[in-house]
């Protein structure tokens, strides 16, 4: 018999898809997309889109924010950007005689960062502390931001002069990477049809306080069997013992893997989670962890295909019951 879904999980549910739909309104076709950025919110990890020029990354992160009454920042992201222009400054001010810490834009519940890689590596390495432990060092004083906290950064696949690859440990942070695509011909045609639809017209659906609440009940009543346990760690080791990968996916892969089994479960309102929620996940939050060895990215392999073959070969462990 199938258990009922319990109040959080159908809550996180109705929120969930309201959540799409609003955004699907301006971002046509990429239902998708929209629920694997959705799931990256309620697990609190921070996205990363990638894709080439004029598909939608910068609306999409922008439809996202104008569906939630939440503080949204956005950073346009150049060779001259500065890291005090994103984590704020202390500034001495002469009538009190004392230091002020000024905020930057990083100091928001949802912080768009635009064409992340044109920054230079000392600004991108601005954002390690604040996207792992959610808060700002600045002359030794600790400033938290708030929360909910989510990091939607863009970059471009082509036009790649003068621009600079984020590192690994920051591409580690984000909790997945994803793609927005072409979309199909008759989202096309509705996208030509409605041309005045913009982020700007999309009103909010849900609060930062309410988001806040659902994330903290995906991970209490989202039950998670020994079995799952034991599934996605094996998933997230034999990336390890890929020969054609020279770093596999650490810990911290099979952790945001875990908070986005678990939403995805809660989405459906669901109060348990499937080995088919692992296998639909396992892609956009471990293939970009991995690094190829020279000669396997020479041939044209991707860190989605060695997932997609460590997904065919791992099976659930068959004396184990979920």
């Amino acid at each position: 018999m199938t258990p009922p879904p319990t109040d959080g999980t159908a809550r996180l549910a109705k929120c969930f898809h309201a959540l799409a739909d609003n955004v699907e309104r301006v971002v046509k076709g990429k239902r998708d997309t929209i629920e694997l950025a959705l799931t990256c919110l309620f697990a609190e990890g921070h996205l990363l889109v990638e894709d080439v020029p004029g598909t939608g990354k910068t609306t999409l992160a922008r439809c996202l924010a104008a569906s939630i009454e939440a503080d949204f920042a956005r950073v346009q992201f150049t060779p001259d950007l500065l890291p005090s222009d994103i984590t704020g400054v202390t500034v001495y001010r002469q009538n009190t005689g004392e230091f002020e810490f000024l905020p930057g834009p990083v100091f928001a519940n949802i912080v768009l960062g635009d064409e992340i890689n044109r920054a230079s590596p000392k600004t991108q390495s601005a954002l390690l502390e604040v996207m792992e432990e959610r808060r700002v060092t600045a002359d030794g004083t600790t400033h938290p931001v708030p929360r909910p906290f989510m990091v939607l950064a863009t970059q471009n696949s082509v036009d790649m002069g003068g621009t600079y690859p984020l590192p690994e440990a920051q591409l580690d942070r984000f909790l997945m990477r994803i793609t927005v695509g072409y979309p199909d011909h008759a989202s096309e045609v509705a996208v030509l049809k409605e041309t005045g639809a913009d982020p700007e017209s999309l009103t909010p659906v849900a609060t930062a306080q309410e988001i806040a609440e659902l994330i903290a009940l995906a991970a209490a009543e989202v039950q998670v069997a020994d079995a799952l346990y034991d599934y996605i760690v094996r998933v997230v080791t034999a990336t390890r013992a890929v020969p054609d990968v020279r770093l596999g996916a650490s810990p911290r892969g099979s952790v945001a893997l875990l908070r986005a089994v678990r939403v995805r479960a809660a989405s459906q309102s669901r109060p348990y989670a499937f080995p088919e929620d692992v296998k639909a996940l396992a892609g956009p939050v471990l293939a970009h962890r991995l690094i190829l060895t020279p000669e396997a990215e020479l041939s044209g392999r991707s860190g989605a295909d060695v997932i997609e073959e460590v997904l065919a070969t791992v099976e659930l462990n068959s004396g184990a019951r979920l």
